[in-house]
Parts: structure tokens; sequence; C-alpha cells
């Protein structure tokens, strides 16, 4: 199970716990848990099929989005199944490169749904301050080296956490009290100076976020500034619609951050299963909202899914039953 070298040893595998003090209720926590796991990932799904069939939705603000619903699909993916997995099964083991790399998945998809959302403000910034060059700022090959940017950005960012846990010798204990891998949950197993560790693991990823936080909070004052400055009520209300959606996703996803952050480095009172249990309802519910707010808040998407449904319908109807 260990491979000894003097008195450091390495774990072949880590024993994830789910939800300690919580485990008489593991399996009435999975039910809801499951739930919505199955509705985000067939939400983002359709999501993804409806913008890549549907001609008119072939614009840079919903190939963000799709972007937004794969990043999602993966985050979820990443944590929901084994913790799943422990609640059901009791499958508590994980193996160290397996915790290792859903370490490093997690963390990506999370600074990168921060970049996907910066970038869609910025889409939304472009279109209702500089409607009229909106088509040749953002065209396609420039929105090929934003996602390109994101994509390399959020790889850099995060990939030098794999060595930063690699080098670590483990000599205590391998009982992760959680129900998935997370970068300084699994530092703090260590028997070694986790110091480089924690200023990485807090200090990049968060200034990275705050520094897209600062680019959002720009571009949407911009645009309150120019959508107040309409003549027409009219178009201050539909300029404000085609960023409402937006700024609910936005939200939805740095406010459970920055809460789960804080909470984390001052709220030493609040009980570790809270902690836990809003850390796997964060990978979770802002990825089953996230389709659903645009699917209600956007007059395309909806008016695209119905017309999927519709031809889904239309070819089952006319598919031969033997």
């Amino acid at each position: 199970m260990t491979q000894t070298n003097l008195t450091i040893f390495h774990p072949t595998v880590f024993v994830l716990l789910g939800i300690p003090g919580l485990e008489a209720y593991h399996t009435w926590l999975s039910i809801p848990l499951c739930l919505m796991y199955i509705a985000a990932v067939l939400g983002n799904s359709v999501l993804i099929v409806v913008i890549i069939t549907e001609r008119n939705l072939h614009e840079p603000m919903y190939f963000f989005l799709s972007m937004l619903a794969v990043t999602d699909i993966l985050l979820s993916t990443t944590t929901v199944p084994k913790a799943l997995a422990i609640f059901w099964l009791h499958a508590h083991h994980i193996a160290f490169d397996a915790c290792v790399t859903q370490v490093f998945f997690v963390h990506t998809m999370f600074v990168g749904e921060s970049a996907i959302l910066s970038a869609m403000a910025f889409d939304r910034f472009v279109a209702v301050c500089a409607p009229l060059r909106y088509t040749t700022v953002l065209t396609w090959p420039t929105v090929g080296r934003i996602a390109l940017a994101i994509l390399t950005r959020s790889f850099c960012i995060i990939f030098p956490v794999i060595f930063l846990l690699k080098r670590l010798p483990f000599c205590r204990t391998n009982i992760i009290p959680h129900s998935y891998c997370e970068h300084i949950g699994v530092a703090r197993l260590a028997c070694a100076d986790i110091t480089v560790n924690i200023w990485y693991g807090f200090s990049v990823p968060i200034v990275t976020v705050i520094l897209d936080v600062i680019l959002i909070t720009v571009s949407y004052s911009l645009i309150l500034r120019a959508v107040f400055r309409l003549p027409s009520q009219d178009a201050r209300h539909k300029a404000l619609s085609t960023c409402g959606s937006h700024l609910c996703v936005i939200l939805m996803f740095y406010v459970p951050s920055f809460f789960t952050l804080l909470s984390h480095r001052f709220g030493h009172n609040i009980p570790r299963h809270v902690h836990i249990l809003l850390a796997n309802l964060y990978v979770v519910v802002p990825p089953m909202l996230n389709p659903i707010v645009y699917g209600i808040k956007t007059n395309q998407i909806r008016e695209g899914v119905v017309h999927w449904l519709f031809d889904v319908k239309t070819w089952w109807c006319a598919a031969p039953l033997g």
C-alpha cells in the first residue's frame, strides 16, 4: 500500500470520508445531489446541442456560453460521481494520482469559468457600448484567440499545483475529511513545509479571479453608464435584458465562491460539515442553474430549445418502430 523511503512514505491511496459528521445522512443527501447533477449535465448538454445546431446562435456570445456549459459539465462530473460513490457504495478510496488529477480539474475549471465570465462581460460591453463595431472587434479569429488564451491561462496557473503536491512526503495520515480532493486539503496531510503550497494555492488563483472580477465590474459600469444615456426606455430595457442573464450567472458563481473562501478564512466557528456541504453544493448548483437562467432570460435560446425539441419529436415520430 505504501512506498517507503526511510521514515517517509507516500500512500498509494487516500481515503475520502465524504461529509464528516453527517455520515448518517449520506444516503439522503445523495438523492438531491444526484438529481441536481443529472439536471446540470442534461441542461448544459441541451444548451450545447442547441447552440451548435441553431444557426442564429452562431455568435460570439453563444460560443462563450457553450464554453461555460462545457466547463460546468466538467466541474460537476469531476466531483459529484465520486461523492455519490462514497455515499452509496462506501467507495472511500481514491488513488494518489487520481486525487491529484481531481485537484487539477477542479481548480482549472474554477479559474477557467472565471475567465469565461470575464470574456462574456467584454462581449456584452462591446455589444452595448459599441454596437456598430461589434462584428469588426469580435471577429471569429479574435474569439478563437480569446478562447485559446482562456484555456492556456487556466492550464498554466493550475499545472504547477501537480508538482507542488507530488514533491510532498506524506507520513501522517491518508484520510481526507472531504468528499473530493482539493489542493490545500491534500497538502495539509504532508509531513513537510507546505508554505509554498499555501501561498501559491491561495494567492495565484485568487489574484487571477480578482482581476477577472475587476474586468467584469469595469465592463458593467461602462455598460450601465451607456444604457442610462439611451434616450428611449424601450432601448434601455432591451439593453438591460440582454445583460440580465449574464449578471445572474456572475452572481451565482462569485457570491458562493467568495463566501466559501471567507468562511474558510474567518469562519472558524462554522462546523466542518457545513464547509464541505457548501463545497459540494457549489460544484453542482451553479452548473444546474446556469442553463435554466439563460433559457428563461434569453429569447433566442428559449426559441432554439423549442425548435430543437420539435425536431427531436419529428424525428422520433418518423423513425421506424421495427
